[in-house]
């Protein structure tokens, strides 16, 4: 990233150099959620804004980058790509402007370590392939006393994609700008929060051997005003009447494909769960977890002559007694 590119991630989010991990992802979550470009359709600022949001948390979320963020300001990534090797080099009170390039400053650094008595550089370089993909190694040698090799990862990136429940659940289609290049990524369906999707040679570029990283993508669902996770299942609550906890009922109950029918027993307690089976979250094979429905009997606020009359006449007659077993309460 070029000086002039360079963004105050904390400014984007709206929160403080000294902000905890969860005071971002609160400030993240609500404004993904107000410029979402599904909420936004057609608005090019909104989606923008967006971009900004997601590549603000995706660095200030993770420990690693955002120190390097907070330490080297306008060049943190290229410290991340092309670290220096360890043992002695420090970034410390390194005045970074001097350089034209990142290039100009990783041969600056390389030859303190390969000159000899010449004054020439005498390190070589190599590249190979390891266990773990795409490996790389800058080999010190002549007569310098730092004479090793070290060893720099391939240059994978992580980032995060939201989506809504409904994306989640159906499979979408996401258009994805990486740099300059627009990428169209399938999000199968069932995406759950925290997987992660994989695109090959996305990431970034080495700067020693030109090679691409991959790309690694870590779902994460907007919040959903009726579902919310409970492990592989969903979960939701239900309001239901007294009398229906009382006397039970059938009633409706909003599944991620359809209503369905609902048996409430008779004297269910408020906080019970039901599960209806096979009507919760799909799984990458095609099958479906539970959804479990939590009760909530709801008292009525505003009663006619006749209902307050009727509960009248219930209190009266009624022998049950719900508070019976605190007699034996003691300390």
């Amino acid at each position: 990233m070029a000086v002039s590119e360079f963004k105050d991630y904390y400014q984007i989010l709206g929160v403080s150099k000294t902000a905890t991990t969860e005071e971002i992802k609160k400030a993240y979550r609500k404004l993904a959620r107000k410029y979402h470009p599904d909420l936004n359709p057609g608005d090019k600022e909104a989606e923008a804004r967006f971009k900004e949001i997601n590549e603000a948390h995706e660095i200030l979320s993770d420990p690693e980058k955002r120190q390097k963020y907070d330490q080297f300001g306008q060049y943190w990534q290229q410290t991340a790509v092309g670290a220096p090797p360890t043992g002695g080099v420090g970034f410390e009170g390194m005045d970074f402007g001097q350089y034209g390039s990142f290039d100009d400053f990783i041969n600056e650094l390389l030859g303190r370590f390969g000159r000899g008595g010449t004054g020439r550089r005498v390190y070589t370089y190599r590249t190979t392939t390891g266990p773990q993909g795409f490996r790389e190694y800058v080999e010190f040698g002549g007569e310098d006393p730092f004479s090793r090799f070290t060893d720099i990862p391939t240059q994978d990136t992580e980032a995060a994609i939201a989506l809504t429940f409904a994306e989640a659940f159906h499979g979408t289609q996401k258009r994805l700008q990486i740099g300059d290049e627009t990428v169209t990524v399938r999000i199968p369906p069932g995406a759950k929060p925290g997987s992660r999707l994989r695109l090959k040679g996305k990431g970034q570029i080495s700067p020693f051997s030109q090679q691409r990283g991959d790309l690694y993508l870590t779902i994460e669902l907007l919040p959903h005003h009726f579902y919310r996770f409970e492990g592989d299942n969903i979960t939701c609550e239900i309001p239901i009447s007294p009398e229906e906890a009382v006397l039970g009922a059938q009633i409706d109950v909003p599944t991620p494909d359809g209503k369905v029918k609902l048996t409430i027993p008779p004297g269910i307690d408020s906080g019970q769960a039901l599960r209806l089976r096979g009507k919760g979250w799909r799984n990458l094979k095609g099958d479906r977890t539970d959804l479990i429905v939590r009760i909530k009997i709801v008292t009525p606020k505003d009663l006619t002559p006749r209902e307050k009359e009727c509960y009248e006449k219930l209190r009266e007659t009624s022998s049950f007694n719900p508070r019976r077993t605190l007699a034996e309460v003691r300390l």
